[in-house]
């Protein structure tokens, strides 16, 4: 069975997907479909550092080889696949199902992904928030847990940009949101 995600052609927000593509600087990128895996509760973290996975601290991420790491809390935390090797995150995955510790938070099935990338991203990201983006309030690696587009959302910031983890069920209206927004920055 194929899985269908939201902004796929046959997705519950696909009349928006023509929006995810590059436009003046700021491009949108779903990675919905892409593995993710998080842990959460008693001895979430024990289970992790004992298949040897480094842990950042708590609002922070690391860059493995094969996997990013977020901590979103003390007990808390999620595992992003490498879009092109998502193996070694599933093996991850798979380990804990066999030997469960802690509850799994299933974003996997409950969050979409968006990657928002390009030299305008945080200011077209600062049109649908309060956050601040400047670097030097939300440096490469920091998560922020905020609101964004009015959604709950998880940001983390990258090399190229930003990640945005969030409701699966709002992918549309942050679509739009964020298609509404780069066209305000144009503006500027």
């Amino acid at each position: 069975m194929t899985r269908v995600f939201p902004l796929s052609a046959n997705g519950a927000a696909g009349d928006v997907m023509h929006l995810c593509v590059d436009h003046n600087g700021t491009d949108i990128q779903d990675l919905t479909a892409v593995a993710r895996f998080g842990l959460k509760g008693p001895r979430a973290t024990e289970w992790f550092e004992a298949r040897g996975i480094d842990l950042p601290p708590v609002n922070r991420q690391i860059h493995l080889a094969d996997m990013t790491v977020l901590r979103l809390g003390k007990q808390d935390i999620m595992l992003l696949a490498d879009p092109l090797a998502p193996e070694p995150m599933s093996k991850v995955a798979e380990s804990w199902r066999k030997n469960p510790t802690g509850y799994s938070s299933w974003r996997e099935e409950a969050w979409a992904w968006l990657r928002v990338t390009g030299p305008t991203a945080g200011a077209t990201l600062s049109q649908i928030t309060t956050f601040d983006f400047r670097e030097s309030a939300f440096d490469i690696n920091a998560i922020a847990q905020t609101r964004v587009a009015h959604q709950d959302m998880v940001l983390c910031r990258t090399e190229t940009g930003f990640d945005l983890l969030f409701d699966i069920a709002a992918t549309a209206q942050v679509v739009r949101d964020l298609d509404a927004a780069r066209k305000l920055e144009d503006r500027h």
